[in-house]
């Protein structure tokens, strides 16, 4: 049967075909996108040619009078890399409907810039990495433009009006470094996490904090409840053991039940017992912690403090001075529910995706990258337990 040719009039034809060639496995290397280039400016001149006559025989008859006016040269920034365009146009018109429906940039491209952002790049090292990509540098002000598109939706994303919808709230603050001009400088971001009663997890609100005083925690919380997580149908607060939280919580949520962070318990109990004994107190703190109900999580505590009182008084102290903290959430009737609330350590599983993100960086940029990276790892986080907040990280030119 003999082989019919194909004429391909239009970019979907275009793009049919390719996908079906490389379905077939053909490796296209790097040689077709000159020629790709050159066959996408000839369509794209075409239809503006086409749009221009169009205007002209719309005038025919008409007391209205117009003439071609030459053209001028527009670049447009593609997944094939850059091309250059003669754009046509008459006195009163010019076909930047045609412009505007391939957009200026392809939205790979927007897409990439994104990403950049995301990753923590500035804005000189973006550029950089697009001159790669497509052969012709990007100006600062074409990326920075696009990133105010991520900045305002991570302004969105920090002024929304929340709900009362959390059955559980937790709260914890996450030392990350970001560089200044007198070199790298630690500071804590604050974080929100609510459960649902549905038991699925949410990144509430996120704030890069000073420090943890109370005044820092004060404010963020303070705005958690002007935009609507007034306590209401908050059963608890799980916290880490960092006095600022702590005296400001009866401030802004006063009433609400304290769950004391076991999982940061542990660890300060454990700072005051010598290395040797790390396993035999820890397994002492863990038949607390997994008792069955609050009187034998009480009797548990007896024996370890008679265990290890005379060896560690200071171990044993700082679990003594929090305990009636410690077993809130024996409020709870099962194990699976207890362990919702007794650790922040959803908190912490978010921030080891964050330096696993960052880690190749060092250090963050500047306050902004930070802010960037932090909201697009909560957001997937989010979206991940299907509580996603309506924050796109692409861009539509």
């Amino acid at each position: 049967m003999p082989q019919r040719a194909a004429t391909i009039e239009s970019l979907p034809m275009a793009f049919a075909l390719v996908k079906e060639m490389q379905a077939d496995g053909l490796e296209w290397g790097e040689g077709y996108r000159p020629l790709g280039r050159l066959a996408l400016a000839e369509i794209i001149e075409g239809r503006m040619s086409e749009a221009v006559d169009c205007w002209l025989d719309s005038l025919d008859g008409s007391a209205m009078r117009d003439r071609r006016n030459g053209f001028y040269r527009r670049h447009l920034l593609t997944e094939l890399g850059a091309i250059e365009l003669s754009v046509p146009r008459t006195r009163r018109f010019c076909p930047t409907g045609v412009l505007r429906s391939y957009a200026r940039r392809g939205p790979e491209i927007d897409r990439a810039i994104l990403a950049g952002f995301v990753l923590g790049l500035s804005t000189r090292k973006v550029g950089e990495v697009l001159l790669a990509l497509l052969g012709r540098p990007v100006s600062a002000s074409t990326v920075s433009r696009i990133a105010r598109t991520l900045d305002a939706a991570v302004a969105a994303f920090h002024g929304r009006p929340l709900g009362t919808r959390y059955k559980a709230l937790m709260l914890d603050g996450v030392v990350l470094a970001r560089k200044t001009g007198a070199g790298a400088l630690r500071r804590p971001v604050l974080v929100a996490l609510g459960i649902r009663a549905d038991g699925k997890k949410e990144v509430i609100d996120f704030r890069l904090a000073a420090g943890e005083s109370a005044a820092a925690w004060e404010g963020f919380l303070s705005d958690l409840y002007r935009r609507g997580l007034t306590g209401e149908g908050l059963e608890v607060i799980c916290a880490d053991g960092g006095q600022g939280l702590l005296a400001a919580l009866p401030t802004v949520y006063p009433g609400i039940a304290v769950q004391r962070c076991w999982a940061h318990k542990i660890r300060n109990v454990l700072d005051k017992v010598r290395k040797p004994d790390h396993d035999a107190v820890k397994a002492g703190l863990h038949d607390i912690m997994n008792a069955p109900n609050r009187p034998r999580a009480l009797s548990a505590a007896r024996r370890f403090a008679d265990a290890w009182e005379h060896a560690y008084p200071k171990a044993v102290a700082c679990l003594r001075n929090d305990l009636d903290d410690l077993l809130t959430c024996f409020r709870y009737k099962t194990l699976a529910e207890r362990k919702q609330v007794r650790t922040t350590n959803a908190i912490e599983r978010r921030f080891r995706e964050v330096r696993r993100r960052t880690r190749p960086m060092g250090t963050f940029q500047d306050r902004t990258s930070m802010d960037r990276i932090l909201f697009a790892v909560f957001i997937h986080q989010n979206k991940s337990q299907g509580t996603s907040s309506p924050f796109s990280l692409t861009h539509n030119s």
